[in-house]
């Protein structure tokens, strides 16, 4: 019972302060692993949230990439 309703202040609250999307990556990756989590026993909150930290290092990685070719074609 605690469980639930602590959950839901959470995401109450989470959805009640707006913030800019900082962690760009972040959602697919939640999505993928949350699913990868859901099949591997059930594991699907901690599967979402190495899923979001695995998708937002490779969209940093991506985008760092991007700008030394940009860099680099400048020259």
């Amino acid at each position: 019972m605690f469980r639930n309703s602590a959950t839901l202040v959470i995401a109450a609250a989470a959805l009640a302060a707006p913030a800019p999307v900082l962690a760009k990556g972040c959602i697919r990756g939640a999505v993928a692993g949350g699913v990868a989590g859901h099949y591997a026993h059930h594991h699907a909150i901690a599967g979402a949230m190495a899923g979001c930290a695995a998708g937002h290092y490779y969209y940093k990685h991506k985008a760092k990439v991007a700008a030394q070719q940009r860099t680099a074609a400048g020259r």
